[in-house]
């Protein structure tokens, strides 16, 4: 696990979130970075860590895939003993894509820190890209011991709104779409929409849920 990387708002946070990345993009990939800074703007502090496998990239190591996302449980957890001893207060955790799955994972495992709340995941991958009749990837949702908070693209090939709209989800899931949104939240050139302006409803949206955890 690499160090943690942190954005934090000016004033005190009203949660930070332990956010992971995806498995082919880094902790600090634009996408990545963009959406902390807009994490922090709305009043919450961002740690960022990577999974061995990244973290060996920055040294020269080989271009590995990832392992199963059910082996990076440990890691997840290791760093969130990092932030339990390095912060205070409410904490969060998430990530992209596959980062999201893994944080919902260790959110249905053993028992969670009282201060853990909520999940948030940033594009889940609800099945392979572009294959809505492979297994679905619910599990990991069903079974989460936390309030989840999943922020979609409308049109994410690892699930679009069209595909998703036929999927009943538990109740203490809370699906937010990003208007025409790609994987990444990038819209269509032709679209109104603009992935400055997604990322920053999405970070909106994590601050509206945080609100909603504290009541």
């Amino acid at each position: 696990m690499s160090d943690l990387l942190w954005n934090r708002p000016d004033d005190e946070p009203a949660a930070t979130l332990l956010m992971a990345h995806g498995a082919g993009a880094p902790m600090d990939s634009a996408f990545m970075e963009k959406l902390a800074n807009a994490l922090a703007v709305e009043g919450i502090a961002v740690a960022r860590f990577e999974f061995a496998y990244m973290a060996g990239r920055r040294t020269g190591g080989p271009k590995k895939p990832p392992p199963r996302a059910d082996r990076l449980i440990g890691e997840f957890q290791t760093a969130l003993q990092t932030l339990l001893r390095d912060s205070s207060g409410p904490l969060l955790l998430g990530g992209k894509s596959m980062g999201g799955r893994v944080a919902a994972m260790l959110g249905g495992g053993g028992s969670l820190p009282q201060r853990v709340r909520g999940i948030c995941c940033f594009g889940y991958p609800f099945h392979p890209t572009g294959k809505p009749d492979a297994e679905w990837r619910l599990s990991p949702l069903e079974e989460s011991k936390r309030p989840v908070l999943v922020l979609q693209g409308d049109r994410d090939p690892f699930g679009s709104k069209t595909e998703l709209d036929e999927v009943a989800l538990p109740e203490s899931v809370t699906l937010t779409y990003l208007e025409d949104g790609n994987h990444d939240f990038g819209p269509r050139g032709k679209s109104p929409a603009t992935l400055d302006g997604n990322i920053q409803k999405a970070a909106k949206e994590v601050a509206s849920f945080t609100g909603s955890l504290a009541d």
